[in-house]
């Protein structure tokens, strides 16, 4: 396994760190800026990124937009249309922008009119229905709404090789999301004063982001592996090194977006603070497609 990003994915890389930079919110205020909102759908829209997979990339391909995306918070649709995409694409000729049906509600469905379903390796569309109340602020989640279309049959190898790409792309989203908190909180430490010094000075705010730097490498390892097994790997070990991926990134990303929230003090606490948008997203990502440590263990046996 070479993890190393070709210059192309070092080009989409950019590419997508450049767009979340330019058009995510950088304040909680910014979330509600519909004029900016518009841009960024038009922009990501243009990007053809939605439909990745039927482009022919690769998981690492995905989990790079993904992971540059939870970064930014961009908060319009992209991880619902891109596992949408994997999915029709087996059957169907166009790629619309759809979102995808997990556990019963349409995820990351912003201005999305229709919603993947897959059950029992059967996929079908169904409407998009009222949005649902949901602790994510840059993500929205809806009902499903009316009667199921049915689209076609999905090998069983595709289908188990999809949810490890679900897996990846969730995980990336975690990924992005700790080092998005991570450097919010080390750019408000070098600037922010306590006793005549910035607070970055003292040791127990550096071991805490040192604490955090370790679990986002770590995160980043794991994640790259776990890519790379989508295409690479028998759909078996692709589950397996995406549980796996997945398991660990949960675990470090609750850690390293309370640990930001902290190092903020009193006014990490508050509304205004971005830091808690860190956190509700990363608490999202990780009950899409959750993971217990027993499957893991099954899995050994």
């Amino acid at each position: 396994m070479d993890v190393r990003l070709t210059s192309e994915q070092r080009q989409l890389r950019d590419a997508a760190a450049k767009l979340a930079d330019d058009l995510g919110p950088g304040s909680v205020q910014d979330l509600g800026d519909e004029a900016r909102v518009t841009r960024l759908e038009k922009t990501v829209d243009a990007t053809g990124w939605r439909s990745l997979r039927s482009d022919g990339a690769s998981g690492v391909e995905v989990a790079i937009v993904a992971e540059e995306f939870g970064r930014g918070l961009v908060d319009v649709p992209f991880l619902g249309p891109v596992l949408a995409d994997d999915l029709t694409r087996h059957v169907v000729d166009t790629q619309p922008s759809w979102a995808v049906a997990v556990a019963g509600e349409a995820v990351d469905s912003r201005g999305l009119q229709r919603a993947v379903v897959l059950q029992d390796n059967a996929i079908s569309s169904t409407g998009v229905g009222a949005v649902v109340p949901a602790a994510d602020l840059t993500r929205w989640f809806a009902e499903l709404d009316g009667p199921r279309e049915p689209l076609g049959d999905l090998p069983a190898d595709a289908a188990d090789r999809w949810y490890a790409l679900a897996l990846v792309s969730t995980c990336a989203d975690l990924v992005g999301v700790m080092r998005g908190a991570q450097s919010t909180a080390c750019d408000y430490v070098k600037v922010r004063e306590q006793y005549g010094r910035t607070i970055g000075s003292y040791q127990a705010v550096a071991h805490l982001l040192a604490d955090n730097q370790a679990l986002i490498e770590g995160s980043i390892s794991v994640l790259r592996h776990a890519a790379w097994a989508v295409d690479e790997l028998s759909a078996d070990e692709a589950i397996r090194a995406g549980r796996v991926a997945k398991l660990y990134s949960v675990r470090a990303a609750r850690t390293v977006c309370e640990n930001a929230i902290q190092v903020h003090g009193g006014i990490g606490n508050t509304w205004e603070c971005l830091e808690h948008a860190y956190l509700r997203r990363a608490l999202t990502s990780t009950e899409l497609f959750p993971v217990s440590l027993e499957e893991i263990d099954r899995g050994l046996s």
